[in-house]
């Protein structure tokens, strides 16, 4: 047996075996040809993560649908493009949504719990907080928590890539044992799945296995997701050391009990803070700061923050506290962090000197720009 065989069935029995598990299912696995909810495929994956459950599994479910489910109620033909709608589509729909998973595990004697979030509620303390409160109480009390965003109130969360990255990082937040991916392909594949040749990858160790990997963008006409979204997924939750199983939620039975199906990613890494993962992977940047060459530098080596002599440029609109990108000269993208000046006050500190501006501006501006405790590399 080779290497990556013995990697892909430790992490598909880590799936198997495991006592608390994130499953996510998206929208073209929910509906119709037509973006009709299904009540009956809905039901075959209530089905089978009732059957976990009831072997003692502690199970999250985060379920996209909402939006897709409230097509039909307000007599659309497709899924609006429109903001306005596609928050009234999710107003409506989340009812049909969430009865429609009360009655099917309700049949299994489970109930179910729902709960809304957006991803900047994973990143306010109190929020967070709450959600991981709510979320334990509930999974303490034998409930099935379903998770939607809010998409009635979202605005950029709205297109967050389906509720894919939104399932990472509830991995995190409950201190999940697995992260389980439901989509309409059955695996991820060397190229498209329907392109002859095409390989199906049982197994990503590393990053390196995806070298060379075409990975389509586009979901269904239904969702908003696609494979991108669910690769990133996968790369938040293993980068958190969660064990995650890409698979087709036409067998999610298989996939629950750790069988040969889909495309396993293996842990690494370990589990970074909530603020961290938020900043990696969540936050959305309100502005740039361009860094010479020695702050480039200092910040990938991973051990210093980020001070004013080693910016020599700002660009956007943002307040303290804000998550901000820093870049190099040449443009390339290599952190993220909470900047701890505004976009007013900072271009004046410029390459200066923590000790030249605490001695002439006073002891308030002798900070750091960005504390290596809020950066992240990315």
């Amino acid at each position: 047996m080779t290497s990556q065989e013995n990697g892909a069935d430790a992490v598909r029995a880590a799936i198997g075996t495991a006592h608390r598990l994130v499953v996510k299912v998206g929208s073209s696995s929910l509906t119709n040809a037509d973006g009709i909810l299904d009540r009956g495929r809905l039901g075959d994956i209530a089905d089978a993560i009732a059957a976990r459950r009831l072997a003692g599994a502690e199970i999250v479910l985060v379920s996209s649908g909402a939006i897709a489910a409230g097509i039909i109620p307000l007599g659309l033909a497709v899924r609006p493009r429109d903001l306005a709608t596609q928050q009234a589509a999710a107003s409506v729909g989340q009812g049909a949504l969430v009865a429609a998973y009360t009655d099917a595990f309700g049949r299994h004697g489970l109930t179910a719990g729902q709960v809304l979030l957006t991803a900047a509620d994973l990143n306010r303390g109190q929020h967070y907080v709450n959600a991981r409160r709510a979320l334990a109480r509930l999974l303490r009390l034998g409930v099935v928590p379903v998770v939607n965003e809010n998409d009635a109130v979202a605005t950029d969360e709205i297109r967050f890539g389906d509720n894919d990255r939104l399932a990472a990082l509830v991995a995190h937040l409950v201190h999940a044992d697995g992260l389980v991916l439901l989509t309409d392909t059955d695996a991820l594949y060397d190229g498209p799945p329907s392109e002859p040749g095409s390989r199906r990858l049982p197994y990503v160790g590393a990053e390196g296995d995806l070298v060379g990997v075409r990975i389509g963008g586009s979901g269904s006409g239904v969702g908003t997701g696609g494979m991108v979204t669910k690769v990133e997924a996968a790369r938040i939750a293993t980068g958190a050391g969660i064990p995650t199983l890409l698979a087709g939620a036409g067998h999610v039975s298989a996939a629950l009990a750790g069988q040969d199906t889909g495309t396993v990613f293996a842990p690494r890494g370990r589990r970074p803070s909530s603020k961290r993962l938020w900043l990696a992977h969540a936050s959305e940047p309100e502005g740039r700061l361009i860094l010479d060459d020695g702050a480039v530098q200092a910040v990938l080596g991973g051990r210093a923050s980020l001070l004013p002599a080693g910016i020599v440029a700002v660009e956007g609109e943002f307040t303290e506290g804000a998550p901000v990108e820093l870049m190099g000269r040449n443009g390339t993208p290599i952190a993220r962090g909470l900047v701890a000046y505004s976009s007013e006050e900072l271009p004046r500190l410029l390459g200066r000197s923590t000790r030249w501006l605490g001695e002439v501006l006073g002891p308030q501006y002798a900070r750091d720009v960005v504390n290596r405790d809020y950066l992240v590399l990315v």
